[in-house]
């Protein structure tokens, strides 16, 4: 079975609002927010989330270097399979740190990560989109989303078993 560690704000950890943004690191050991909606999709693939690691939008634009070194430890520590940061939908802070993390993870470990969001995140996509796979979602309330976390899904998969995933990426990543 695939370990799959997902990367939270403080939003989809359901451990703060859009106004409580210094949410500490923390982690939790079952599947929370978007990781429940997402349970069907993770069988198709054999797979399960073994831990939900979140962090405050605030906290993390305060100390970004510490909170991008520690996730990757955590992640290193933890050693899953595969790491989904997001979705992220339209949050601009949480897609900042969602790239960024998933960038040093694929830099400093040999565990695949990769990125989820909506294209209101233009900025971060056009820094990113050619240092990690960034999955396509709808923005927060749009229609899809169910299609959006079951492309996670696939590309997690792909990645894990090291296929060619140009294919899949052209059809379910920004490029």
């Amino acid at each position: 079975m695939l370990k799959v560690i997902m990367i939270y704000d403080q939003i989809q950890s359901g451990e703060g609002t859009k106004d409580d943004k210094m949410v500490p690191l923390g982690a939790k050991k079952e599947p929370v927010g978007p990781a429940i909606m997402m349970g069907q999709f993770l069988k198709k693939i054999n797979a399960k989330v073994v831990a939900c690691l979140y962090c405050g939008n605030g906290y993390y634009n305060e100390n970004k270097d510490e909170v991008i070194r520690k996730l990757t430890a955590m992640v290193n520590k933890l050693k899953p399979d595969v790491v989904m940061c997001g979705p992220c939908f339209n949050y601009a802070d949480y897609a900042s740190m969602a790239a960024h993390v998933a960038c040093n993870i694929n830099e400093k470990t040999s565990i695949p990560a990769l990125a989820s969001m909506s294209q209101e995140n233009e900025e971060v996509i056009q820094n990113f989109k050619d240092k990690i796979l960034i999955v396509k979602t709808p923005k927060k309330g749009g229609t899809g989303l169910n299609e959006a976390l079951n492309n996670m899904c696939r590309v997690a998969q792909t990645l894990v078993e090291k296929k060619d995933i140009s294919k899949l990426k052209e059809e379910v990543c920004f490029h």
